[in-house]
């Protein structure tokens, strides 16, 4: 069983943990974001309706998301209270105060209506569900028919991979980027046979120099 990011490494979610987080993702991650969001575009065709940030943090996807799809609807969701809170000055500050909204709560029982959301991204917090056959059967119950996903993680390119990778070590030699959470031809089975058991037929894994997503689409 995936191990809880809440049990791994819950201090990262008090008040402390999560304004850390928020400067790292501020200065040194900073300009993955905007390449992320082009490529869950790209990769889904989709940029209207409304967009879903899961595992939103300190809000950096989902800001850039704002910038780069102005006629989508964001909504950051995160079980964090406190990222939330960080999240919310952040679109403050930067001016999109009016353009994303806040959701606190589990990925594996979401407050969102069924076939409700057009585009659903995440950064980095797959990796710690507790259980990724009930969160995917969530994320397929809200999606919306013609919507997809673009879940999992990376950097959005080599040259910002190494960028990234060499500025966080550089500030800490015992830093983990959990690049290898992904597990190569068994990852691709066992989405397989998950996504079969949920229902889901159409889904592909990019496991490239972009990082590791699942995309999921939902047309029937």
């Amino acid at each position: 069983m995936q191990k809880n990011w809440t049990q791994t490494r819950t201090s990262t979610f008090d008040e402390a943990g999560a304004r850390k987080m928020n400067e790292i993702a501020k200065t040194v991650f900073a300009p993955i974001y905007p390449v992320i969001a082009r490529n869950a575009m790209a990769v889904t065709g989709i940029s209207k309706g409304t967009c879903l940030d899961l595992g939103s943090g300190p809000g950096m996807l989902a800001m850039a998301m704002a910038r780069e799809a102005p006629q989508m609807e964001i909504i950051a969701f995160d079980f964090s209270e406190a990222s939330g809170r960080i999240g919310l000055e952040n679109f403050t500050e930067a001016g999109l105060g009016d353009r994303i909204r806040t959701e606190a709560g589990d990925v594996h029982a979401m407050p969102f209506k069924d076939a409700s959301v057009d585009l659903i991204v995440s950064r980095g917090s797959m990796f710690f569900w507790n259980d990724l056959k009930s969160a995917f059967s969530e994320i397929y119950r809200i999606l919306a028919m013609g919507g997809a996903t673009y879940i999992g993680g990376g950097f959005g390119n080599l040259e910002l991979r190494d960028q990234v990778i060499a500025e966080m070590l550089e500030r800490d030699p015992t830093w983990d980027c959990y690049a290898k959470k992904k597990a190569g031809a068994d990852s691709h089975r066992r989405f397989t046979e998950m996504f079969r058991e949920i229902g889901c037929t159409e889904f592909k894994i990019i496991d490239d120099e972009t990082g590791f997503w699942v995309v999921v689409s939902k047309t029937a």
